[in-house]
């Protein structure tokens, strides 16, 4: 049957051109200046300070002190058992470190801001434990770092409370140590505050090394980068700086946000993948995303393909490949449709092929199935390229005839019986089958101005065709 042509789907895909190389060669040394840049923020500042600043001017308060020290506490802890829970969840050893690392840090430097009333009468023992909280982290962080992309833990050693227990007494034995020197004379004569504060400046700067000479690109690594980055200069701060002036306190800033951006790295992980080393650049965003996109064109354009076939299959007979009834009466509605916009007028044939029992009882219903498959052949062979047969029946047919009136309908119908009386249609046991048909013609507008009236006259003459004799056209 003819086929309608009607609109495609629109295929909304869009081809962006890749940039030259050079550009993008460009831009990822922009991106790496800036966030070079972003990272020695804190150097422009203690590089001020130390050039412009009188180190003589101090800011001494005690309350202070001990408030931002107790905030840093409790935003300590949460970040530990945030990084804990990601642990948990994924088994990345350098998730295992860095909550140590959070954990110890917290431990050692509670005290810092519990002996802030001591400042004036034992300065070591209010002095030691920060620099001591920054040494204990600076160093876990670096084994976490060596630890990077290690298969994940089993749940069984991630679960043992032991391990964890073990560290705790760790971080209380660096405690009970600091407060021993702390109050020993080997605390100013050894200048252990520098010494502390040199050993957690070194570690802070073999992070950043390791992470530059293992080429770890990742967006959180990045922000791990850049706060162990402001660790080590906050140590360099501190160093440059004496208790309660400018530079301890920008020190003390200084390390806050880098501590502040390594939990924010912390978090998107815990909101995502509950891993650093899994969240994805922008640009593994990106092809991951073209690549989905190309697999969803291609599973789209597969379930198009199958859509066609479906609807060729509920439209078809699947035994002659001609239309079915429901596709046929769907087509006339179609010509009636245009008939009534523009008046060209269509004609319809109802075709029956004469005594197709004994066909079926003499040579049996295979046979009888390949005269139906030869009958639409020679009907399409004898009709017009737009027109359309339709098997409505057993052995009953119809033929849609767009644009004909009935002289040119009869004209047509009697080319069909010719071509199937002077067909030769094979048995199958090497004896050739007497076909012929019988036509009844119908005319939209002249015979009827609805399906149902035009359906029932081509069949009312089609049975006056097998009346008077068969293997002949009734028009009118």
């Amino acid at each position: 049957m003819a086929n309608i042509a009607g609109d495609g789907p629109v295929n909304t895909t869009i081809s962006i051109e890749e940039p030259p190389r050079i550009i993008g060669a460009v831009t990822r040394i922009y991106s790496s200046l800036l966030l070079i840049g972003f990272a020695l923020v804190p150097a422009y500042l203690i590089a001020y300070l130390a050039v412009f600043q009188d180190p003589s001017l101090k800011f001494e308060n005690h309350l202070f002190h001990e408030v931002a020290i107790a905030a840093a506490t409790l935003e300590g802890l949460f970040v530990t058992y945030v990084t804990w829970r990601c642990y948990m969840s994924s088994g990345e050893p350098l998730l295992r470190w860095l909550t140590l690392g959070f954990l110890g840090f917290v431990l050692v430097y509670a005290l810092h801001g519990a002996f802030t009333g001591l400042a004036h009468s034992h300065i070591w023992l209010f002095l030691l434990y920060g620099p001591a909280s920054r040494l204990v982290m600076s160093v876990l962080l670096l084994v976490g770092l060596l630890s990077y992309n290690e298969p994940p833990h089993a749940v069984e050693r991630r679960t043992k409370p032991r391990p964890w227990l073990m560290w705790f007494a760790v971080f209380a034995v660096i405690d009970l140590a600091v407060a021993y020197i702390a109050t020993s004379p080997i605390a100013g004569a050894l200048a252990v505050r520098l010494l502390m504060e040199g050993g957690a400046l070194v570690f802070s700067t073999l992070n950043v090394m390791a992470l530059l000479l293992r080429r770890i690109r990742t967006p959180l690594m990045a922000i791990f980068g850049i706060s162990v980055t402001s660790f080590a200069l906050a140590s360099l701060a501190f160093i440059l700086g004496k208790p309660w002036n400018h530079m301890w306190w920008l020190a003390h800033v200084i390390f806050a946000a880098g501590f502040f951006l390594l939990s924010y790295g912390v978090v998107q992980a815990f909101l995502t993948t509950r891993s650093f080393s899994t969240i994805y650049s922008q640009q593994d965003l990106m092809a991951r995303l073209a690549e989905a996109m190309a697999r969803t064109e291609r599973a789209l354009q597969e379930l198009q393909r199958t859509n066609q076939k479906l609807e060729h299959l509920a439209a078809t007979d699947p035994l002659t490949g001609a239309a079915n009834r429901r596709q046929f009466i769907q087509r006339v509605e179609a010509e009636i449709a245009r008939a009534k916009r523009g008046g060209a007028p269509f004609s319809l044939l109802a075709l029956d092929l004469d005594n197709f029992k004994k066909i079926n009882d003499s040579y049996g219903h295979q046979a009888g199935d390949e005269v139906l498959c030869r009958f639409v052949e020679k009907c399409l062979e004898a009709i017009r390229p737009y027109d359309g047969v339709a098997r409505v029946g057993g052995e009953e047919f119809m033929v849609l005839l767009p644009q004909a009136a009935m002289e040119a309908a009869r004209m047509i119908a009697e080319r069909v019986r010719d071509a199937i009386a002077s067909a030769a249609f094979d048995s199958g046991t090497g004896r050739a089958v007497p076909v012929t048909v019988s036509v009844g013609v119908s005319e939209f507008g002249r015979d009827g101005d609805t399906i149902d009236t035009i359906f029932r006259v081509a069949d009312e003459r089609l049975y006056q065709a097998k009346h008077i004799g068969r293997n002949c056209v009734v028009a009118a």
